[in-house]
């Protein structure tokens, strides 16, 4: 009987140590998740003040950068109206010297326009003169030979190369030399104008002995044209000069045949002397 008295409470021993170990075993269990759970909780905080941190990091950066460019904006502006504050006082420093300098009534001033408007008249009337004069005295040649027009004040006589050369030669042909006489003789009976002879060609390349590209064509051909009217025919070389444009200036397009022929041409440009003009402007 005592012995198994002694077997049951062994038992029971064993039994309660069990329970104890368990016991412990649950008590370890439960004190290491409490502060588990605590750290993820304090760690997700952690991330969630470090992202809204860097994001008030970028608007400030943003915010510092509008500040710089409207810094520099702002010093741009001040450059621009300094610089125009400088123009205007050089402006009004200029009326103010002039307005010292000039001693001219409100009358002397009406009458020096009227004088500049009648001037501008004579000249316009001198020039329209001219231009029917040169176009009756040509008037025997054809419209594709030749053209007499009136253009930014200047009398513009066209002569096509058909008129005065063969291609690719600075000779001017018999009948070309008539008609520059006929044109020499209108030239010479007008005072007060000068002479500007320009030669054109069209974008065709030409190389010779004699020519290495069409400027050297049209200016050659320009260059004839003024001795024919100064050694040939007595018009004042002082009044008169030569250039050539090569295929740089056309009048037509130089896609077709016809274009190209409108384009390869020498101008004589009459322009009306301004010394009169100028001095009443200055003085």
């Amino acid at each position: 009987m005592w012995q198994s008295f002694t077997y049951k409470e062994n038992k029971m021993k064993k039994t309660l140590h069990l329970l104890g170990f368990l016991s412990l075993i649950l008590a370890l269990s439960l004190t290491s998740c409490g502060p588990s759970k605590k750290l993820v909780t304090s760690q997700a905080r952690v991330d969630k003040l470090q992202k809204e941190n860097a994001e008030k990091q970028s608007q400030l950066d943003n915010t510092q950068n509008q500040l710089i460019d409207c810094n520099l904006q702002v010093r741009n502006l001040k450059q621009e109206t300094s610089s125009l504050q400088d123009e205007n006082a050089s402006v009004l420093n200029d009326l103010k010297t002039l307005s010292k300098e000039s001693k001219m009534t409100i009358a002397d001033q009406a009458k020096r326009l009227k004088d500049l408007q009648n001037m501008i008249q004579s000249q316009r009337n001198v020039m329209d003169n001219l231009k029917n004069s040169i176009a009756d005295a040509l008037m025997k040649y054809k419209s594709d030979e030749l053209s007499v027009y009136i253009k930014d004040g200047n009398v513009y006589v066209s002569l096509a190369e058909k008129l005065l050369f063969k291609s690719g030669s600075d000779v001017v042909d018999p009948k070309g030399k008539e008609a520059l006489s006929t044109l020499a003789k209108v030239l010479s009976s007008t005072k007060d104008i000068t002479v500007q002879i320009e030669g054109h060609t069209d974008n065709v390349p030409i190389k010779t002995n004699k020519f290495n590209d069409n400027w050297d064509l049209s200016t050659s051909r320009a260059i004839s044209i003024v001795r024919i009217l100064t050694k040939d025919n007595g018009f004042d070389s002082n009044r008169i000069t030569a250039s050539g444009r090569g295929q740089f200036f056309p009048v037509q397009t130089n896609d077709t045949a016809e274009g190209r022929a409108s384009n390869r041409r020498t101008e004589v440009i009459l322009s009306p002397d301004m010394k009169e003009l100028y001095n009443l402007l200055y003085k």
